[in-house]
């Protein structure tokens, strides 16, 4: 019997129900944001949403959409746990990172409401193996509140140009300086190590930059240590959309297709760096 159709046990029906033909589309999202422990997972209709937090400085969240799933069902008008992020991906992985060409472990995932752990049911090859994670009280998260009329300045990169971008910059530097504007230098990365200054610019008008749109000059300085989680994301994206607001508080969403060509995003949020003073830019 496929996972899809097996019945709910006697008890509470699931508040949440779904079913995924390959969960390496899940693990590898996940993957995405596991730079700590735990994770926040809320489910709603429109999909699931994991989000992972560090000292109140970052913040990354990983999109599921409901369409990604064969199956995706939702009781309540939100469901909301805490999750060991960790063990969930231990458990996804349960039978191998890299499947044979034309395996896949198939994925059903239940939960019930508060209190109750996650269930895993996950099959390959004809072998099930059930995982029961327990869940915790959701943490109050960070809310950067993103929303685009307070953005000042984006522009969408494909993420080939932020990938060369961090593999030249000196990563000694304890700050990544991001300047964005209207006008010259446009986009410029700008790192501080052992080596000196180190600075890359790109135009406005380059064959990486998909959209720009500067209404301001704005330089910003952010810690490396946060920003490095990110480059996980970065890895298995295609393109990225970099964002500030009036604040320097900085986007960064990640546009990532899977193997079947599905698109899902990844976004981190970071906050600037207050100990950098003005005199200093």
């Amino acid at each position: 019997m496929p996972l899809s159709a097996q019945p709910p046990a006697s008890g509470e029906p699931y508040v949440l129900a779904a079913s995924l033909d390959n969960a390496r589309h899940l693990s590898s999202l996940l993957r995405a944001v596991h730079f700590q422990d735990h994770a926040t997972c809320f489910a709603t209709a429109n999909g699931l949403r994991v989000t992972v937090e560090d000292a109140k400085c970052i913040q990354a969240n990983a999109f599921i959409q409901a369409e990604i799933f064969q199956e995706f069902a939702v009781q309540e008008e939100s469901v909301t746990f805490r999750i060991n992020l960790s063990v969930l991906l231990d458990c996804l992985t349960i039978f191998g990172t890299s499947s044979l060409p034309g395996t896949s472990t198939a994925l059903r995932m239940c939960y019930r409401g508060y209190g109750y752990p996650l269930v895993l049911f996950l099959e390959e090859g004809g072998v099930v193996t059930v995982c029961k994670i327990n869940t915790q009280e959701p943490d109050e998260l960070l809310d950067f509140d993103f929303c685009s009329t307070k953005v000042v300045n984006k522009i969408i990169l494909q993420s080939e140009g932020l990938r060369e971008a961090f593999a030249e910059l000196d990563m000694t530097s304890e700050v990544l300086q991001i300047t964005m504007s209207p006008d010259k230098p446009y986009f410029r990365l700008s790192t501080f190590g052992n080596a000196g200054s180190a600075h890359l610019d790109y135009p406005k008008d380059s064959d990486l930059m998909e959209a720009f749109h500067c209404n301001q000059t704005q330089t910003n300085r952010y810690k490396i240590s946060l920003l490095k989680p990110s480059t996980k994301a970065l890895a298995l994206s295609c393109k990225v959309s970099i964002r500030t607001d009036a604040q320097g508080f900085l986007s960064l969403q990640y546009m990532i297709r899977n193997e079947d060509g599905q698109i899902c995003f990844v976004e981190y949020y970071c906050c600037p760096d207050e100990d950098i003073t003005e005199a200093e830019l």
